[in-house]
C-alpha cells in the first residue's frame, strides 16, 4: 500500500497572518488534537521566502479512502467546524495538492 501525502496551501490575507496564528493556537489546534484528528498530521508551516502570507499542512493518509473519510469526518466535528467559520474570511485561496513519496530517500 503506497501512502498518499496531502499538501494543503492557504494564501492568507495580507495582514491577517496573526489572526490566523491566533485561530489555530486557542481553538483549531486544541479542536483537531482533542479529538485525534492530529494522528495524520506531519507537520503546519508558514511561508517565510517565495509565495508569502501562506499556511502550509502537509498530512499521510494511508490510502484515498482514509484520506476522504478523515476530511468527512473532521468536518462534522462542531468545535472545528466551529473554528473554521471564523477562518474562512481570512482566506484569499485554498490550494490541495495529493503526492505520492518517490520510490528513492527517506520518507516522513
Amino acid at each position: 500500500m503506497t501512502a498518499i501525502y496531502e499538501k494543503r496551501t492557504y494564501a492568507i490575507r495580507v495582514g491577517e497572518m496573526p489572526e490566523v496564528k491566533r485561530l489555530y493556537t486557542t481553538e483549531g489546534w486544541p479542536a483537531l488534537s482533542a479529538a485525534g484528528y492530529d494522528k495524520h498530521l506531519i507537520g503546519y508551516f508558514t511561508s517565510d521566502t517565495g509565495d508569502l502570507h501562506q499556511l502550509i499542512h502537509l498530512w499521510k493518509f494511508d490510502s484515498d479512502d482514509n484520506r476522504r473519510s478523515f476530511w468527512a469526518k473532521l468536518f462534522t466535528d462542531e468545535k472545528f467546524m466551529a473554528f473554521a467559520k471564523q477562518l474562512r474570511p481570512l482566506l484569499n485561496s485554498q490550494n490541495v495538492q495529493l503526492m505520492v513519496a518517490a520510490p528513492w530517500g527517506p520518507h516522513p
